[in-house]
């Protein structure tokens, strides 16, 4: 039985983690799909206590765009995260929104036609305010218009604030 649930919420807010549990719960052999790209030495290490906290019970895959290609029917999948997934295309498309939004929606569509069971990790970078920047504000609609896109087929929803979890749907 296919069922979507989408965890949300700020930096640091506990997502991940709480993620990692909620896939524990519901499979002893969960599939981890990292979607980051690694930009610089620290980033490098926090992926590295990352898979360190995670253990072996986990099948690693690390797929910076093309989600619809993977297919685990019956597994539990948590794919971390759709912000930085959004960061890839963003840069791979030349900024441009609707381009990106249009791409991702593909693929979020694709990899949700298998038979599984799927969790998203998100972020709300909306919260704090419009940017006098253009090219974070171009981001931000990317951000919000995918976050939306994929909580309309969620099964349940849940807000990440301050290490708690807050059922939205």
């Amino acid at each position: 039985m296919k069922k979507l649930i989408l965890i949300t919420g700020g930096c640091r807010s506990g997502k991940s983690e709480y993620a990692e549990q909620l896939a524990l719960s519901l499979a002893p052999d969960p599939v981890y799909v990292a979607t980051a790209r690694i930009w610089d030495q620290d980033f490098a290490l926090r992926v590295e206590r990352h898979k360190a906290r995670r253990g072996a019970q986990w099948t690693n895959i690390e797929e910076e765009r093309h989600l619809g290609n993977l297919n685990f029917p019956g597994r539990v999948i948590l794919v971390d995260c759709l912000t930085l997934w959004a960061t890839n295309y963003f840069f791979d498309l030349n900024s441009d929104p609707d381009t990106c939004l249009a791409a991702m929606k593909r693929e979020l569509d694709q990899m949700l036609a298998h038979d599984a069971t799927y969790i998203l990790v998100t972020n709300e970078i909306g919260l704090g305010g419009i940017s006098d920047n253009e090219l974070q504000r171009r981001f931000t609609d990317l951000q919000g218009s995918i976050n939306q896109y994929a909580a309309e087929y969620a099964d349940e929803v849940i807000l990440m604030v301050s290490g708690i979890p807050v059922k939205i749907k």
